[in-house]
Order: C-alpha cells, then sequence, then structure tokens
C-alpha cells in the first residue's frame, strides 16, 4: 500500500530507548489516528504506527488498519504504481481479494488468511488493486524496516498460507516466527512474529514469549485483556521487551487480534512517503530517482526544499515499472521546505 497523503511527514525514528525510559508502563495505548488515502470516494485507514510516542514494535514501523469496508462506497483500494526502499510490506486481508504486481516481475492474488510478504531493498515499485467480484475490503497493511545492513538486499516476493489450527475457543495462524507452537518458514531480516488469533467469547490463551521481543496486539474486532490490559476494537496494545508470557482473554462478543512482535532495531531510521532511508539527502536522491524512473516530469530543482537535487551516484534504473501495468504511476509529493524536527 502506498502511503497517499498529500504532505507526508519526513519521520526520523529512534530505535534505541523507549522515550518513557526504564519506568514505562507495561503496556503503552496506541490509538488510531483516521487517515484518508486519495479523493473524496477513497478508503480512510486507522494507523496506529508511528505515534509520537513510539515508532517502532520491534522492526514493525508502520500499521495501517481498514475496513470492512463496502468497495461501492470507497471505491476499493486502487493505489497504481508506487515506489519503496529499504523495507518488507506485509498485506493480510479478513475480507476481499488484492491483486498484487511489482517491477520484479511479481503478480499475486493477496487472500484472506494468506501472507503477502514484498522485500523493497535497494527498491522497487508495486500497484495494488482490489479484483472486480470484491464487495466489502477489510484486512492490514503493515511495514518492516530493514535493518542497516540488509536494506540494499534485492527486491522480492513472497506468499505463505500458515495452517488455522484451532485450540479450544482460539484459532492461530502463525504467518511470522513461532509462537502457540506453531512456526512460520518465511525467511526474515530480524526476529519477527506475526500472527492472527481469533478467540470466541470469553476464551483465554496464554502463550510463553521471547523475553527479548517487543510485542504489540492489534484488536480487529471485538475486545480484549491482554496480560491484565484492556483493550477495545482498533487499539493497539503496545508492550516493551522483558515479557515471559503472553495472556489474552477475549471480550463477551469475542476477538480477532494480530500479533506483532520481534527484536528492538537498535537503529534510528527516516521515514517519509513510501520510503525508509537513513538521512533527508538519502530520502530526496530516492524521491528523484523515482521521478526519473516512472517517466513522471522531472522536477530536480524544487525552491525552497532540503536536499532535492538528485545524486548521480545512484543505479541507472532503482525502482522500474511493474509489466502488464496500464495505469499512470503515482507522482512523488514535494520535499518539505524545512527538515522537520524528529518524532521523539
Amino acid at each position: 500500500m502506498s502511503n497517499q497523503e498529500s504532505t507526508p511527514q519526513e519521520l526520523r525514528c529512534d530505535g534505541h530507548a523507549h522515550p518513557l525510559g526504564a519506568d514505562a508502563p507495561r503496556m503503552e495505548l496506541l490509538e488510531p489516528r483516521m487517515v484518508p488515502l486519495g479523493g473524496v470516494r477513497a478508503m480512510t485507514v486507522r494507523r496506529t504506527l508511528p505515534q509520537r510516542s513510539r515508532s517502532f514494535i520491534g522492526a514493525w514501523c508502520f500499521l495501517d488498519h481498514y475496513g470492512p469496508d463496502a468497495v461501492a462506497e470507497t471505491g476499493g483500494m486502487e493505489v497504481p504504481p508506487h515506489p519503496h526502499t529499504g523495507l518488507q510490506t506485509i498485506s493480510w486481508l479478513f475480507t476481499g481479494e488484492i491483486e498484487h504486481r511489482d517491477s520484479a516481475g511479481n503478480h499475486a492474488l493477496v487472500r484472506p488468511g494468506e501472507l503477502n510478504l514484498m522485500t523493497a531493498g535497494r527498491g522497487i515499485s508495486h500497484s495494488e488493486m482490489s479484483t472486480p467480484g470484491t464487495t466489502v475490503l477489510h484486512g492490514a497493511q503493515l511495514w518492516v524496516a530493514l535493518p542497516d545492513g540488509d536494506r540494499f538486499t534485492d527486491p522480492g516476493f513472497q506468499s505463505y498460507r500458515p495452517p488455522a489450527v484451532l485450540d479450544g475457543g482460539a484459532t492461530l495462524r502463525v504467518f511470522l516466527g513461532t509462537v502457540g507452537g506453531q512456526s512460520s518458514p518465511v525467511a526474515t531480516f530480524t526476529p519477527l512474529l506475526g500472527a492472527e488469533l481469533v478467540l470466541e467469547a470469553g476464551a483465554t490463551v496464554s502463550y510463553p514469549v521471547d523475553a527479548g521481543f517487543e510485542y504489540g496486539i492489534l484488536v480487529d474486532s471485538g475486545s480484549a485483556t491482554a496480560n491484565g490490559h484492556p483493550l477495545a476494537a482498533h487499539e493497539l496494545g503496545a508492550f516493551p521487551a522483558g515479557m515471559p508470557m503472553l495472556s489474552i482473554s477475549a471480550g463477551s462478543q469475542g476477538a480477532r487480534l494480530l500479533l506483532l512482535g520481534g527484536t528492538p532495531l537498535g537503529e534510528s531510521i527516516v521515514m517519509w512517503w513510501n520510503f525508509v532511508g537513513r538521512s533527508h539527502e538519502e530520502i530526496a536522491r530516492f524521491r528523484a530517482e523515482w521521478q526519473r524512473d516512472s517517466g513522471v516530469e522531472p522536477d530536480a530543482v524544487q525552491p525552497g526544499a532540503v536536499g532535492s537535487a538528485p545524486d548521480t551516484a545512484g543505479p541507472a534504473v532503482r525502482f522500474g515499472l511493474p509489466p502488464g501495468q496500464d495505469v499512470a504511476p503515482l507522482p512523488a509529493p514535494a520535499l518539505p521546505t524545512v527538515r522537520l524536527k524528529p518524532r521523539d
């Protein structure tokens, strides 16, 4: 998914220490902000990462949660070719179907209960379109920041359908990492956890977890209690490292949750529009190369923009365009005229 905000902020995300320090509460409650993507008949998503108080959960750095949306009213997902660098995108659907095409030549249908993981690495572009038969769209789009040593890796794409494992009143699907005795074979660049958990009304599960991980619990529907902390629909509960056990109970209506986790990234990143980099100048170079590669009218000189000139040291083609795609690519927004302050 593309971040289609018209004036995206530049984010310098510090992955070393939580701003609340050693006395941080055992669960930090992150409430979503509503972000419209595009025009009047466009999707609106609930964004819970990043926020001012927290930029990461492990290496997870971005979380958009959307739907259930009637496609007849919103127009569905129509995201033209757009670029990414330095990250992996994870698509997870509850309802609907999305067609994915990317510049590495991958073409896939994203379906409910199936992981679709795209590695941007040094640079990729892709498009995402809800299919004609989709009437309701409901899911989540997440990004994982790649560590510095791997962020210029080759682009790629993986699909995996995890088994639905029933245990009493719980159904668990592990699409990344290991929890509840289930493991995913999908390789990642940092240790991660990603799973869907569906609980019947009043059901409780308890899982031993890696105490070196940070954890996040996003409630898609219903309500739940995580290690004694209440969570309502669309809220994200974030737990610092040091937690050896995760106990979750569903409310009276049951609950559907996404479980996220990972070791702290321990690095600072700059995230702007669809790029993850390490400096403003690097982001500006990625932007200029996308304008060049996509055929958008070059605009290397932006009066007042910081670091707007392209760096000629980059590759002849960083991004390219998805084959078989006849939709015009998204032009990049204008760079900010000043350096924005880091989010603490």
